[in-house]
């Protein structure tokens, strides 16, 4: 019997909404054809009020009824909640983990009477506005299909790297999937260096907002390397010049590469269950 619904998600927090976003906004999938699980009432009716997709609060409605599931609980929270619904998980159903940290293997092995079919993926929030980065790799039984159909649902919201070598996953996760907030934080010490030099608080978030994209827009378009980018920025004794010479002191750089690693080896943590 053919599934009723294309997508199913167990968990509806916010990078599931994110998703959804995506894939309804781009006609991906009908809302018709999409179902989701939350114990908390808030975010079904959100949901629901946002994308008029289907709502329940049991799990084991969207691994029997969904052809493609989603699976965005906690990395912690899956042992119990696929324990709640591996009978009903099927063998023709491809499994999507976005769980940071949980390897395919760990996904197909909470489902031991069948093969399971597992496509792994790391995305980050601005899925939500079409500007998303997701990184994914297919587990053992998954197929050039699944990985194909799985490329579907995250290119509705931005752009996709595919890596062989799963393993590669943590250091998405640590690029992509950590990296909007990095840059939510650098964003806000911008507006404070602003607001101290006198600015209005919202005249300084207007001016890093706009610095921000449109310094991102010419790394995008014209292809250049950041580094060649910063050097046309910088004047040899000029305010950059300065700025960058201070980073450079207080270990900005190093600071920032040190993070991504803590990222890095958080995710290897929470595969191994920490």
């Amino acid at each position: 019997m053919a599934a009723r619904y294309d997508l199913g998600f167990v968990g509806a927090g916010n990078m599931a909404e994110a998703i959804v976003a995506a894939v309804v906004g781009r006609k991906v999938h009908a809302p018709d054809r999409i179902i989701a699980s939350d114990p908390l009432p808030a975010r079904r009716e959100l949901m629901v009020r946002q994308f008029g997709v289907a709502m329940t609060a049991d799990s084991a409605e969207v691994a029997s009824q969904a052809e493609r599931i989603i699976w965005a609980v906690k990395p912690q929270s899956f042992p119990e909640v696929a324990a709640e619904v591996a009978e009903k998980v099927r063998e023709d159903q491809l499994q999507i983990s976005i769980m940071a940290g949980l390897t395919t293997a760990k996904v197909a092995a909470a489902f031991p009477r069948i093969k399971a079919r597992v496509v792994r993926v790391m995305p980050n929030l601005p899925l939500r506005v079409g500007a998303g980065m997701a990184g994914m790799c297919r587990g053992a039984h998954a197929t050039e299909q699944d990985l194909a159909d799985t490329r579907a649902v995250f290119e509705a919201g931005g752009a996709v790297v595919v890596v062989e070598d799963e393993s590669l996953i943590d250091a998405v996760t640590a690029m992509a999937g950590s990296g909007p907030a990095y840059f939510y934080l650098f964003v806000e010490a911008m507006v404070a260096g602003g607001v101290e030099c006198g600015l209005s608080e919202a005249d300084a978030l207007k001016l890093a907002k706009n610095t921000c994209l449109g310094a991102a827009r010419m790394m995008l378009e014209t292809g250049e390397p950041p580094a060649e980018l910063r050097r046309k920025v910088t004047s040899k004794g000029g305010t950059t010049q300065a700025a960058l010479d201070h980073m450079r002191l207080t270990g900005v750089d190093k600071g920032i590469r040190e993070a991504i690693r803590a990222a890095f080896v958080r995710a290897r943590k929470l595969g191994q269950g920490g």
